[in-house]
């Protein structure tokens, strides 16, 4: 027998499976498992008198799933050959649910995604009850589906109402919401108790078998011919796609595999899901997903551009300078994380306000039985609100989230790093100013460093550092060490102005503009950015952003560039900006009245006076809009590489996602690149070029890169 799953029968002719992949530190659906379940499942077919079988793992989790390497490298040439493996995969698992003896499942750590399938392929599921395992289905978030039979089983474990969050959303799960959702029936105290209860289930339920190879079995909620079911069927497809925009395959197979799957037999429907599977698996969005969710993000989360050669580092005490809601919402990430908080504003009133913030978001978590009452009260004692600068003293990291104005950021730079530990790091959390020109005003440049959180910071997971001139590696690691201790994603760039994502949400916003300065119906823009995958459409988030902001942040730009005898390159936004605050009367979202209006009671609508004051009847190809908007902003990613502002694409690739909305679908303003085509991206781009402006010809490198049939 292979070493990947040992096999131990007792003196009840029970018999215990044991995962161990050699060489990995997680079990995952490769060759190696695929051969020892052959062989194992072959095995227990000839076990005479065999009473039971217990499937456990010697790994801190049950089973990882599939093997995403693998999976990632499948072109359209493969599809046979991975049909033909899925079979046999799906294959053993169903000879395993077959077997004349109970199956129990004993699940000792997270089980997602095929290990998961495999637990669903078995009569009886025991997990041990950790509140930190995960089980669920979780592949639709990388583009696929459960292909080892887990949306053939589910839906007929649960029902199709009951099944589609865990296949639809990808929702994860601990141990006890498994065992009332039904994912999981029973649980355990440790391993032990875990297999002592699992040999016990196969002695008292001899006969089990999977309920639907059982006579009469009827799925709960009914098949898709049912009337109450027949009745809310054509509602689903038009809310996923309300919600995909058409941009995600995976969903759509998901649905498609399941409404089909109920209605024939058990194995026809397997083979369903299997081509599914493999029509995803061939797709470029499942290979976008999977190298921008998975490899790219681990790398990130990993600390992967952390310099070598730095000891890691735990921040004990964190100074937060400015209690409004960005500094607030730092302040209770680093609180949530056990970090002692700081909350500094000119007042004692103001840095109570900002406390207060914690103490909201808190009681939220309690009512919805998220975090005891106890444990709030324990997070929230660790922020101390203040107007004194001195009880910033032995503080190894302060974070000033004051207002984009260079003499207050000095200022406070100054006031802090008179009481802060002379070895901490001072960070700037600005969008745009230049870190290396604000460190200037610290006695110790190379501890100064740039931390741009996203708002709300306690929702957005994204923090962008930025390495002024002098920053030294030690800030640089400890500022990340501080980032991934917070539970945020770091993204590490170089210094420039607006840095890299407010420099390439930037092109997205002027974009938008743009488009309304040519005379584009607002509604068709706004709609472009929502078919394209967008989040956040164009104006929408220009509204977000305040049109003064804008305005202020552009002539402070246009101001320092003129000292250095440089101009800013003109933008089509200017004018529109100008002829919406000037004319209008209308700044945005603060003001009640921007691009769209913002009624006290009900959503907000684009102005209904938007069309006629910019024109509003010229139209263009509608694909020519999704692609500007995505071009533009990839075109200017190459330039922040070519520059030097950021180094590493998987930075760029989930920067891009996470900080700035770019769509998930694309893996990220570089995979989008790569999975265009890089010569099918140049040309197209030229193209843009030609009829829409010089903003889209492709940099040099790019060029170069596509001629000879590289990728990025």
């Amino acid at each position: 027998m292979s070493e990947a799953i040992r096999y131990e029968k007792d003196s009840d002719n029970i018999v215990l499976l044991t995962m161990d992949m050699p060489g990995q530190s997680a079990n995952t659906m490769n060759a190696t498992y695929v051969e020892a379940m052959g062989a194992t499942v072959e095995r227990l077919e000839k076990e005479e008198n065999l009473a039971g079988v217990v499937l456990t793992s010697a790994k801190s989790t049950f089973f990882a799933g599939g093997d995403l390497n693998d999976l990632v490298k499948v072109q359209q040439e493969d599809a046979e050959e991975l049909s033909k493996g899925g079979e046999i995969l799906k294959g053993q698992l169903r000879r395993l649910e077959q077997i004349k003896a109970p199956v129990v499942a004993a699940v000792n750590g997270a089980a997602l995604g095929g290990g998961y399938e495999i637990c669903l392929a078995t009569n009886y599921r025991i997990a041990i009850n950790n509140p930190k395992t995960k089980i669920g289905l979780p592949e639709v978030t990388l583009g696929l589906l459960p292909g080892g039979g887990g949306v053939v089983r589910l839906t007929r474990l649960l029902g199709l109402e009951k099944a589609l969050p865990f296949l639809l959303e990808g929702k994860q799960v601990n141990p006890e919401k498994a065992v009332k959702a039904g994912l999981i029936d029973a649980l355990a105290d440790d391993q032990e108790d875990m297999i002592a209860k699992a040999r016990q289930w196969c002695k008292d339920n001899t006969s089990a078998q999977q309920p639907w190879d059982t006579r009469g079995y009827k799925v709960p909620g009914g098949v898709p011919s049912h009337p109450a079911l027949a009745q809310k069927l054509p509602i689903i497809p038009a809310m996923l796609k309300s919600k995909t925009k058409g941009c995600y395959p995976a969903p759509e197979a998901i649905l498609s595999a399941a409404v089909e799957g109920l209605q024939v037999d058990f194995d026809t429907a397997i083979r369903i899901e299997g081509r599914y599977f493999v029509s995803l698996v061939t797709g470029q969005v499942a290979k976008n997903m999977i190298t921008a969710f998975f490899f790219q993000l681990q790398d990130i989360s990993k600390g992967k551009s952390r310099p070598e050669g730095v000891e890691k580092s735990k921040c004990e005490k964190v100074g937060i300078l400015g209690a409004g809601m960005m500094g607030a919402g730092i302040a209770y990430s680093s609180a949530m994380s056990g970090i002692s908080v700081v909350l500094k504003d000119v007042s004692a009133e103001n840095a109570e306000k900002g406390k207060a913030y914690s103490e909201s978001l808190l009681k939220k978590r309690v009512s919805r039985g998220q975090m005891t009452q106890d444990k709030a009260d324990t997070v929230l004692a660790r922020i101390t609100p203040t107007a004194n600068a001195e009880d910033l003293s032995g503080c190894d990291l302060v974070i000033e989230a004051v207002f984009e104005k260079r003499e207050l950021k000095a200022q406070v730079t100054k006031e802090a790093e008179a009481h802060m530990l002379e070895t901490g790091v001072m960070a700037s959390n600005t969008s745009s100013l230049p870190i290396s020109g604000l460190a200037e005003a610290s006695v110790r440049p190379s501890n100064f460093i740039g931390l741009h959180f996203f708002s709300p910071v306690d929702k957005m997971p994204l923090v962008e550092i930025i390495c002024g001139k002098e920053t030294s590696k030690e800030a640089l690691a400890k500022s990340i060490d501080y980032c991934l201790q917070i539970k945020k994603t770091p993204i590490v760039v170089n210094d420039a102005r607006g840095f890299f994502t407010t420099r390439v949400i930037g092109t997205y916003v002027n974009e938008g503009i743009g488009m309304l300065e040519e005379g584009l119906h607002p509604r068709s823009i706004e709609t472009a950015a929502e078919l394209a995958g967008f989040p956040v459409s164009t104006l929408a988030i220009s509204d977000e952003l305040n049109f003064t902001t804008m305005r202020n942040i552009r002539l402070a730009a246009e101001a320092d560039l003129a000292t250095e005898g440089q101009e800013l390159p003109e933008s089509s936004s200017t004018s529109v900006l100008n002829k919406m605050i000037d004319d209008f009367d209308r700044s945005g979202k603060l003001a009640g009245k921007g691009f769209y209006d913002y009624p006290e009671k009900g959503k907000k609508v684009l102005w209904p006076g938007l069309k006629d004051a910019f024109g509003g009847d010229k139209e263009i190809p509608f694909e020519d809009m999704k692609e500007r908007f995505m071009f533009v902003q990839s075109l200017e990613t190459i330039r922040c590489m070519d520059e030097g502002v950021i180094e590493s694409i998987a930075d760029a690739n989930i920067g891009s996602i996470m900080g700035i909305g770019f769509p998930p679908w694309t893996g990220g303003v570089v995979q989008y690149i790569n999975g265009y085509g890089l010569r099918k991206f140049v040309a197209r781009a030229q193209e843009l070029a030609a009829k829409y402006g010089d903003r889209f010809l492709p940099p040099a490198s790019l060029v170069e890169k596509a001629e000879n049939e590289e990728t990025y």
